[in-house]
């Protein structure tokens, strides 16, 4: 392998799509980013990609940075990391039979309902260790299946995003154990395709991708995609992964007591663990785990609208104010944001309220609320969420604390919320000096792929990191830690029967 090898790795999130080009030391050498192309449906809840459109952007991208690069021939890989529960569906000639819904669409609720009822959220627990929740990729099969008769008989392959992007770009389908994980179709514990569940459901387990450990090689970059990427034809491709998980083995957090903060705009609770979870109380609360990257297994607890929420409000209460005039009045108000408190569930709880019919709000708010206090609210609730999915994932993991907590993602360049969630976690938090994390993690992955590394203890020796230190501060600390609990970790429960109310009048006028 030449010494001045570059490896690419792609970043298929919610927001942006990026592709970076990395040395083998994680240095980046050219990066390009366009957003994600989602589509929104009149209908309430409802979104989706066009998977041609998802490729012909990913092409984009992959131009776009490797333009910048000098001899693209040195560029020997690229895999993929990507949002997790999307999954494009594809007929007998790999073309896409339907648009692939995103991971967040709550469509799927009756058919999740429909799973509670025949199968049972805890025998699925038991089996895929993961709790039942309308976005999973089962939930969109059996959709299709229902609702889109004529694409689901022509269907004959199910792929993840990360996979059906690797698929365009060498014609192998494959998936890697951890976006299978969040299909809810895979044995965890034998990490195999559950056969039986799915033909209990009339799923023909065929339809489901060849398992692969991430990091596998699958073949080289046909002409075709290299004619559309500008990747050379000599570069592999490699099976990727799961968001959260690339960026967790990027920043090397592998090992019991350390933790992961993947910030973005959803963000990830990402905990090594051991062995599997078996606690079937962890599935009712919304709670998942799933097979690392680099081998063992993790725990985790997503926020699903961490950083959408900041989005949210920039653009819908403060007329698309950069992000630094928002921070800047927000660090003038004095902690607790005048009384003003922001439950964050935008679109759905988050562990450990399994709930998809939770909703946000502001509350305390009063006349002396001005922008700049209910900026704060929304960066204060965020972390105090963080916190209630914190606590409880620790002791189903069995810690009596964590170690170290790592932070990753472009929620970290906001140095308000990093001190807040420092002073609400009541630890210091390590901001990694990564700014494409997850794009690393899958350019690792192609790495290994193409022999660049050894291995992945290679790889992560290999990496040249640094990091800062965010402190909290006594004075706050003390304050958010009454603020938690004599207020925040109520109100989703006071506001549950409302927001229950709400929903089913919604789909009274609307369907789901």
């Amino acid at each position: 392998m030449a010494s001045d090898a570059l490896l690419v790795g792609i970043d298929f999130g919610t927001t942006n799509l990026k592709a970076v080009v990395f040395e083998p030391t994680g240095k980046v050498v050219a990066g390009a980013s366009l957003p994600t192309p989602t589509h929104y449906d009149a209908r309430p809840g409802w979104a989706y990609y066009e998977p041609e459109e998802m490729w012909q952007t990913t092409a984009a991208v992959l131009r776009n940075a490797i333009a910048k690069v000098d001899r693209p021939a040195r560029i020997v890989s690229v895999a993929v990391a990507s949002i997790g529960e999307t999954g494009v569906p594809l007929d007998a000639h790999g073309h896409p039979t339907y648009e692939a819904i995103a991971w967040f669409d709550a469509r799927t609720t009756p058919q999740a309902e429909w799973l509670d009822a025949t199968i049972g959220r805890d025998r699925i627990f038991a089996l895929s260790g993961m709790s039942l929740q309308p976005i999973f990729s089962l939930c969109k099969l059996l959709w299709l299946r229902q609702q889109a008769p004529e694409a689901w008989s022509r269907t004959v392959r199910w792929l993840n995003t990360a996979d059906y992007i690797a698929y365009r770009l060498c014609g192998v389908a494959a998936t890697d154990y951890s976006l299978a994980c969040r299909t809810l179709a895979l044995n965890l514990r034998q990490i195999q395709w559950a056969d039986d569940l799915l033909r209990e459901l009339d799923i023909d387990p065929a339809l489901m991708a060849p398992l692969t450990p991430g990091g596998t090689r699958l073949g080289p970059v046909t002409a075709e995609a290299a004619a559309q990427t500008g990747l050379p034809v000599t570069a592999s491709v490699a099976a990727g992964g799961h968001d959260h998980v690339c960026g967790a083995l990027a920043i090397g957090v592998t090992q019991p007591g350390t933790m992961l903060n993947s910030m973005g705009t959803t963000e990830g609770v990402f905990l090594p663990i051991a062995a599997p979870l078996t606690d079937p109380e962890f599935g009712r609360q919304g709670y998942n785990q799933g097979v690392h990257t680099l081998g063992g297994y993790y725990a985790f607890g997503a926020h699903y609208t961490a950083g959408a929420c900041i989005d949210w409000f920039r653009e819908s209460c403060a007329a698309k104010t950069d992000y630094d005039t928002l921070i800047a009045e927000a660090e003038q108000v004095p902690t607790g944001s005048r009384g003003v408190f922001f439950l964050s569930h935008l679109r759905l709880a988050n562990a450990p309220y399994d709930d998809t019919k939770a909703r946000g709000a502001f509350i305390g708010l009063t006349t002396g609320a001005k922008r700049d206090a209910l900026f704060r609210a929304v960066l204060e609730g965020i972390a105090m969420e963080t916190r209630l999915t914190v606590e409880p994932l620790v002791r189903y993991a069995g810690l009596a604390q964590i170690d170290q907590i790592y932070a990753i993602g472009g929620g970290t360049r906001n140095r308000l919320l990093m001190q807040i969630k420092a002073s609400i976690q009541k630890q210091s938090i390590y901001v990694m000096s990564i700014d494409e994390s997850t794009a690393l993690g899958a350019a690792i992955l192609g790495g290994i792929g193409a022999g660049v590394y050894a291995d992945m203890p290679d790889a992560l020796h290999r990496l040249q990191h640094t990091k800062t230190v965010v402190e909290p501060i006594e004075l706050d600390m003390n304050y958010y830690d009454a603020a938690f609990t004599t207020v925040y970790q109520d109100i989703y429960l006071a506001l549950r029967p409302l927001n229950h109310s709400i929903y089913a009048l919604q789909a009274t006028y609307y369907g789901h």
